[in-house]
């Protein structure tokens, strides 16, 4: 007797061979896909979005490309699930995992079709991971305790951050404002302290770094334009009078004069709502809503600066730099927390003016203030500089350093090929396939340059095989440089997590023998 189906009509499932193939198939079709944004010389890719406005994106960041991608492959869904966390934990590295891991798939794949089983191939690849890793920890730099020689290494790695990115040209430039806005926040991660602020016009030479926080606001007519040792009340609260609030009430009156009392009763309660707002002691009164012309009237004649719709984002990092809270209501003065800072003044970037808080509470808050021709090259920038401050904010915490260009990758390649040299069995072969796919790496960065990676990758291999050698891909020059003297450097720590998430992320997918898709919903038939 046949057996009853066990799945849904439209569910699918594919089984052993079948299932690996199409695993295989996305996950390297992804990796694939970004592998062209790698490196110094890597190309960017135009995002297109379906719906109203078509929003176009211009980057070659991998986790904001990936991000934009609407996959059905369950593969390609754990590489981009890879980048993401790549990019909330470190912020950088986000395409080398997903390239990493499409390599080891690669290998991987050779290697079940010469007959080698799965959990042998895990099994190497977990030796090969460890050993790679012990690599890289043997040949760390840890300059912490000389601070003048850990700013230049700070200054190295935001340089070779930035070197794939838009701001390559002014990468130097660039690279101080990241190192210095990192260096004030004094060891914390926390870059909500750091404002990226963009503006339209200029070049990207214009942007700058301003300590204290801008708000991209005007001051209101008839207000003080700059207040000094500001108290300021951060608010949520609605400040518009002409509606009775109680939706769907109707008011019948029978002459003019009524109409005019229940305006004055409305005034007369907001009067006394700002009153009570004043009654906090407070210069500075800034909003979240609207705050309607009675208001902002009342303030002005009590000479406080009143400052209406600050958009969210603004509102509620302005609260943490100044050292306030968000306050909605305002009957005791006690329990609500004021923000304080030395100055607030009216300032001009570009054609626009706007608010300047300097001398925060929080003394290491700063705006960055990001200048450029249009807003998909300010998006971008924003882009490049936020993937250099994770970087940087990151070594400051952990400050081991390698050498980049490549020589990560090779030395991790010797090590490992050394291991697959003593291993007995079919592991070895997975070992030599990890230090293949780890040897991709350099290879994408020279093929993207336009150079002859083969010729290139075989000189650096001659080269790590001597003792403690530093050489990489000069991809400017075009052959193999030292890349302590060239000054081109990456954190330990984004290193590490490539490694780790990559191997763990090729593993998962090895383990998968069977794909099971769930039949789709039915739309009932509600007639």
């Amino acid at each position: 007797m046949a057996v009853e189906r066990l799945f849904k009509d439209d569910a699918t499932e594919e089984k052993g061979d079948r299932a690996r193939m199409a695993s295989f198939v996305g996950a390297v079709a992804i990796s694939d896909l970004v592998k062209t944004t790698l490196g110094p010389k890597g190309m960017d890719k135009i995002l297109q979005s379906t719906g109203r406005g078509h929003k176009v994106t211009v980057t070659n960041d991998g986790a904001t490309i990936l991000k934009s991608l609407h996959i059905d492959n369950p593969a390609a869904k754990v590489l981009i699930d890879i980048s993401k966390v790549q990019d909330d934990e470190v912020g950088d590295g986000t395409t080398s995992v997903v390239v990493l891991a499409g390599e080891l798939l690669r290998e991987a794949e050779k290697l079940i079709n010469a007959k080698v089983h799965p959990m042998t191939i895990i099994a190497g690849y977990r030796m090969a991971a460890e050993y790679a890793h012990n690599a890289l920890l043997n040949r760390t730099m840890d300059n912490k305790q000389n601070p003048d020689k850990f700013r230049s290494d700070l200054m190295n790695i935001a340089m070779t951050t930035l070197s794939s990115k838009i701001l390559a040209k002014d990468k130097e430039y660039f690279a101080e404002l990241a190192v210095d806005a990192v260096l004030r926040l004094k060891g914390s991660t926390n870059l909500e302290a750091i404002q990226i602020l963009k503006k339209a016009g200029g070049s990207l030479k214009d942007s700058f770094l301003d300590e204290g926080f801008i708000l991209d606001k005007k001051i209101g007519i008839g207000q003080p334009k700059r207040i000094e040792n500001a108290k300021i009340l951060v608010a949520n609260t609605a400040m518009d009078t002409d509606k009775v609030k109680i939706y769907g009430a109707r008011v019948r009156v029978d002459s003019m004069a009524k109409v005019a009392e229940i305006e004055a009763a409305e005034k007369q309660k907001m009067r006394e709502k700002v009153q009570k707002i004043i009654a906090h002691g407070i210069n500075c009164f800034v909003n979240r809503q609207l705050i309607y012309n009675f208001p902002e009237e009342l303030f002005a004649d009590a000479s406080i600066l009143a400052i209406e719709h600050a958009d969210f984002d603004g509102i509620e990092r302005l609260a943490l730099v100044t050292g306030g809270e968000i306050a909605s209501t305002f009957d005791d003065p006690e329990s609500v927390k004021l923000g304080r800072c030395k100055l607030i003044e009216e300032i001009m970037i570009g054609e626009d003016k706007l608010i300047h808080f300097s001398g925060v509470e929080m003394g290491q808050a700063c705006t960055i203030v990001l200048r450029g021709a249009s807003e998909h090259v300010l998006d971008e920038a924003e882009r490049s500089l936020h993937d250099a401050l994770c970087v940087l904010s990151q070594t400051v915490n952990d400050s081991r350093v390698l050498l980049g260009g490549g020589w990560p990758e090779m030395v991790m390649a010797r090590e490992v090929d050394d291991l697959a040299r003593k291993t007995p069995g079919k592991k070895s072969h997975a070992i030599e396939a990890f230090s293949r796919a780890l040897q991709a790496i350099p290879t994408i960065i020279a093929d993207n340059a336009g150079l002859d990676s083969a010729d290139l990758i075989s000189q650096l291999r001659a080269e790590h095989h001597k003792e403690k050698s530093n050489a990489g891909i000069d991809v400017i020059s075009g052959g193999i440089g030292d890349m302590e003297k060239l000054g081109i450097s990456e954190s330990f720590k984004v290193k590490q997590a490539i490694l780790l998430s990559a191997t763990e992320a090729a593993e998962m997918i090895l383990r998968v023998d069977e794909i099971i898709t769930c039949a789709p919903r039915r739309r009932e038939d509600r007639m």
